[in-house]
């Protein structure tokens, strides 16, 4: 058991630095190839930054825990609004004045509502997978031909502040793609065979792993990004951040995953946990719409919430 929760703790840890690896490789390549700043943040960078998700959750599918892979996705979409938005908020009050918030936190609905249209049967496959990453592609087509229109509004180059330096030698570049490629397969691998154990040795199900420990810890790069903002006193651009990893999490993660091989889905997740994941993103959409302002109160209520979550799925 001890060994279990080693190769759960080291996984998760794994996968926070190769995919921060990852992401600013390919950034810095991006960049040395000459791509336009704006193309990056909306794609390297987001795509990037799904990755550990993305890694998790196929590793799971193909070794027979296709619970995990599920719950991964559908715990870190409740655990981002919930858990990345309510803690900082206690910080720091949050505003939902970003451009286009909106506009995506709409398309953030239509995603949730596909989704569990699709697994309505207790399985996504291929074809639904494909219309999810279709989707996906053509959003991020949408934002593209958008900022490009309104440059000053989108803020394209919001992605430095948040990565930080990035490598622009060619060797850097190669290590750094390197121990993100190799790093995230591991990292996954202890992740998953770690958590499937501790389910094992504890008699609950794989679900409630992936909806709770395997989510959060892979919602921890958001969870640090949103807290340092919450210090700064310049978290209002979490909102958006949470959008977009809930919209990337369905259309990116479910999607590939879903192309790669067809996943089965437990049906207590799709009668409890999935009209959980579309309360909290409703209640998201309220507070975007009403641009309301997310402070002390509010983010200690989502965080209790939260904590009910998650005393309820065990």
């Amino acid at each position: 058991m001890l060994l279990d929760f080693i190769m759960l703790a080291a996984g998760l840890v794994l996968l926070v630095f190769a995919g921060d690896y990852l992401v600013k490789g390919a950034a810095g390549l991006a960049e040395s190839l000459g791509i336009p700043s704006l193309i990056i943040g909306l794609t390297v960078v987001a795509f990037g930054t799904s990755a550990p998700e993305l890694v998790v959750s196929l590793q799971s599918a193909l070794s027979g825990a296709p619970d995990i892979a599920v719950g991964n996705v559908v715990g870190s979409n409740i655990a981002n609004v919930l858990l990345v938005m309510g803690i900082p908020a206690i910080i720091a009050a949050i505003h939902a004045k970003q451009h286009g918030l909106a506009r995506n936190v709409a398309v953030m609905l239509v995603f949730t509502v596909a989704f569990m249209w699709m697994i309505s049967d207790d399985r996504l496959d291929r074809l639904e997978a494909a219309g999810l990453f279709a989707g996906l592609l053509l959003f991020i087509l949408a934002q593209v031909l958008r900022a490009r229109a309104h440059v000053e509004d989108e803020q394209p180059d919001d992605y430095h502040e948040e990565l930080g330096e990035l490598p622009h030698a060619t060797g850097r570049i190669a290590l750094y793609l390197a121990g993100g490629l190799i790093g995230l397969p591991i990292a996954a691998q202890l992740t998953v065979a770690g958590a499937s154990n501790l389910a094992e040795t504890f008699g609950v199900s794989q679900a409630a792993i992936g909806l709770t420990i395997v989510a959060i810890g892979t919602s921890l790069p958001e969870l640090a990004t949103t807290m340092a903002a919450a210090w700064r006193k310049e978290v209002d651009v979490a909102l958006g951040n949470i959008i977009g990893s809930n919209i990337f999490n369905i259309g990116a993660i479910m999607g590939i995953t879903g192309l790669i091989i067809p996943v089965p889905v437990s049906h207590i997740m799709i009668e409890r946990d999935m009209w959980i994941m579309l309360a909290t993103s409703v209640a998201l959409a309220v507070i975007c719409f009403g641009r309301i302002t997310t402070g002390r109160t509010l983010g200690a209520i989502m965080s209790v919430a939260y904590l009910t979550y998650i005393v309820m799925v065990f």
